[in-house]
């Protein structure tokens, strides 16, 4: 404990030192995150000095090895590290896929030189990763996927379509699950990373209802992946085939990160956030009563939500967790964050529904209350969701 308290004390000096005022500031754009990637490019100084600083200082992939361009911290010191961050509201210093997914896949599954490679460039914010999983027809049955790799020897040739793959349109690579065995449902995966220009790749972008996307489809026409990059990276990860174990992995860690939209991100109390549009009564609460209870008890919930998450990653780490766990926690932390924006529309008023003006943002309360509707969808929906809570933790019997 004296050394962590010894840590928590060079962490709060370090992060007073280096972590610019604009980088505590709430995101409120798209520009205000930092993903990397070959065609990356920083919105202003500070972000550029607060990516740099926590590169150096490995704080961009904390708890990964030094070897891979992490820092090394034990779990204790990287929670610590978040808390500190949280507390003066710090940004993240890179955004990524790499490092919520793909990351913790390699370093379970990948190859000494897949890791050495891959993870440095994630680290480094060198390489913008997207996840090619769901299929038109293949979404909650994913296995169910027909995007298929014809073997060729040395490389596949592979056919089909992705869709809502978030960002493929600024990715610079995939990971992407094919079929490399049609006789097999389960064992005729295959986990492939290959790069985005590749001859036969092209996405185009979904529109959603809040009046822009993520989202994209994409598709392969006799996309050549080679099975090896040279210097023993190959084009997959785990064994060929058997992709289906690497996948079932990083879907738990997929949906932990959407989780975590339920604690609320760093807004805070959302009574506080909400003020300014409802006024204050005699006694300097919410004006309206009815709507004070309803933020009173959210405010409630999304704390006892991040006690759970916290305690659910410390089993995690200490591989004590259930299977299901990361379903419990997807499935409660989206319909959280829905009932969030809902009560964040009610407290708006007639001005959240607001679309286009400089004064609303651009419409970002009604815009971020329509992009929730996906959260129960993403990820896994949270009918399946409940179904794999009910087998796997209840174990109650079938219908």
């Amino acid at each position: 404990m004296p050394d962590l308290e010894s840590f928590r004390s060079e962490t709060r000096a370090w992060l007073e030192a280096n972590c610019p005022a604009e980088m505590r500031e709430p995101v409120r754009d798209e520009a205000d995150i930092y993903w990397g990637g070959r065609n990356a490019t920083f919105k202003n100084d500070a972000q550029k000095a607060w990516f740099e600083a926590c590169l150096e200082k490995g704080y961009t992939v904390p708890e990964w090895p030094t070897d891979y361009g992490g820092a090394g911290l034990s779990p204790a010191e990287g929670k610590v590290l978040k808390q500190e961050m949280a507390r003066i509201k710090a940004r993240p210093p890179l955004s990524s896929f790499g490092i919520w997914m793909l990351g913790p896949a390699l370093l379970h599954f990948g190859t000494e030189a897949q890791k050495q490679r891959f993870l440095n460039e994630i680290a480094r914010g060198e390489i913008r990763w997207c996840q090619g999983y769901s299929e038109p027809g293949s979404g909650s049955d994913l296995v169910s996927l027909q995007t298929f790799g014809e073997d060729k020897g040395d490389h596949w040739v592979v056919n089909g379509s992705k869709i809502w793959t978030s960002y493929a349109d600024q990715a610079d690579w995939i990971f992407c699950l094919v079929r490399t065995d049609k006789a097999d449902k389960y064992r005729g995966i295959t986990f492939m990373l290959f790069d985005m220009a590749s001859e036969g790749v092209s996405t185009k972008p979904i529109l959603l209802i809040s009046g822009s996307s993520p989202f994209c489809e994409t598709f392969f026409d006799d996309v050549q992946v080679p099975k090896d990059y040279g210097d023993g990276v190959t084009g997959y990860v785990g064994e060929i085939n058997r992709g289906w174990d690497v996948a079932k992995y990083l879907l738990g860690h997929e949906r932990e990160m959407i989780s975590g939209m339920g604690g609320g991100g760093g807004m805070g109390s959302l009574g506080k956030a909400v003020m300014p549009s409802l006024g204050e009564d005699a006694m300097g609460r919410l004006d309206d009563p009815l709507l004070r209870a309803q933020l009173a008890e959210l405010d409630v919930e999304a704390l006892a939500f991040k006690a759970m998450a916290e305690r659910f990653m410390d089993e995690l780490k200490a591989k004590k967790n259930h299977p299901a766990t990361p379903n419990m926690m997807k499935y409660a932390g989206t319909e959280l964050n829905k009932r969030r924006h809902e009560l964040i529309m009610a407290s708006g008023g007639s001005e959240a529904l607001e679309w286009d003006s400089e004064a609303s943002n651009g419409g970002a309360k009604s815009r971020d209350w329509l992009r929730t509707k996906a959260n129960s969808i993403e990820g896994g929906t949270s009918e399946v969701m409940l179904n794999v809570i009910s087998k796997r933790i209840l174990e109650l019997p079938d219908a």
